[in-house]
């Protein structure tokens, strides 16, 4: 009789006492990926701020470039103008001046990958670009 009162009583746990795992709604994964690829470097600390494995992150990241973490979001053109500094004693309108020959403009696409492409690109040769280089 004494066997049993110096012995220590066992917990059995099973599993489904534990912590399951979480579930992320597609929009939440498709917020934190998009801003993963704001700046340079950003996986280890976005998934950090969200509470996020880095290797999971990478996971949603590929998922989101091949187009299966949901409706990935269409390249589409913003209109962007150059102005210089026009003092207002000066009538009428006046014209930008010509960017200089070798001006480039860098795009920076959904999937991760950077386009450069020169300042006098047809809009339609860009276009045609962006759809190989994207992938839709």
């Amino acid at each position: 009789m004494s066997d049993f009162i110096n012995r220590p009583q066992i917990e059995v746990l099973s599993a489904a006492d534990g912590v399951r795992r979480r579930h992320w709604p597609v929009e939440d994964k498709l917020r934190i990926v998009e801003e993963s690829f704001v700046g340079h470097g950003q996986v280890t600390a976005t998934a950090r701020r969200h509470g996020v494995c880095r290797s999971l992150l990478t996971i949603w990241r590929r998922q989101y470039r091949n187009g299966e973490l949901g409706a990935s979001r269409p390249v589409s053109f913003a209109p962007v103008t150059v102005t210089t500094d026009v003092s207002a004693s000066q009538p009428g309108p006046v014209e930008p001046p010509d960017p200089p020959r070798n001006s480039q403009v860098e795009i920076a696409l959904p999937n991760g990958r950077r386009l450069i492409v020169p300042t006098g690109v047809e809009p339609e040769a860009l276009a045609r670009i962006l759809s190989v280089v994207d992938g839709q």
